[in-house]
């Protein structure tokens, strides 16, 4: 994979209801806090930028796990995801336009990979394999609101991507 053209830093604090520090090359760049219910499932999370609008993700009604919403803090719909199979680890997701698939990285660590339907891996999440903090990078051109959305989706998870996705899932 050629080099990423954009690097950014997680640091996560708690442990039910987690915080997510974001730094990037020019210094924070926001705070994702996700929340969980009475049960331990994540319920819904914001995004605080240092600059810019507030992002909300609200579990939609259901019994599946990441299916999720992404709205923004005037109620204008970004995007939404479908895991639609519980025991299945890719998850679909639909911004209006082309749609994404988040996919175990490749080999025995944990993280998760952004996948576009022509281009391949857009984005890859990889999380330390004792803590919690992870470092994305992106390879191509990618909205940022999208790059958050998959990681709100992936963070949950990233315990499930420590065995590698199946062969032609990407």
């Amino acid at each position: 994979m050629a080099d990423p053209k954009t690097v950014y830093s997680t640091h996560v604090s708690g442990f039910l209801n987690t915080r997510h520090e974001w730094t990037g090359e020019e210094g924070r760049v926001g705070e994702m806090i996700i929340s969980r219910n009475a049960l331990g499932l994540v319920n819904e999370g914001e995004w605080r930028p240092a600059k810019g609008e507030v992002l909300r993700f609200q579990r939609d009604p259901g019994m599946l796990r990441a299916q999720f919403t992404l709205w923004s803090d005037g109620r204008e719909w970004i995007g939404s995801s479908l895991r639609d199979n519980y025991f299945r680890r890719l998850v679909n997701i639909h911004t209006g336009g082309k749609p994404f698939q988040l996919v175990p990285a490749s080999g025995f660590s944990k993280g998760w990979s952004l996948i576009a339907p022509k281009s391949g891996e857009v984005a890859r999440m990889e999380t330390g394999l004792f803590g919690r903090d992870s470092e994305l990078k992106v390879y191509r051109r990618l909205d940022f609101p999208l790059l958050l959305f998959a990681y709100f989706l992936g963070f949950p998870i990233y315990a499930e991507s420590v065995w590698p996705a199946a062969a032609g899932t990407h």
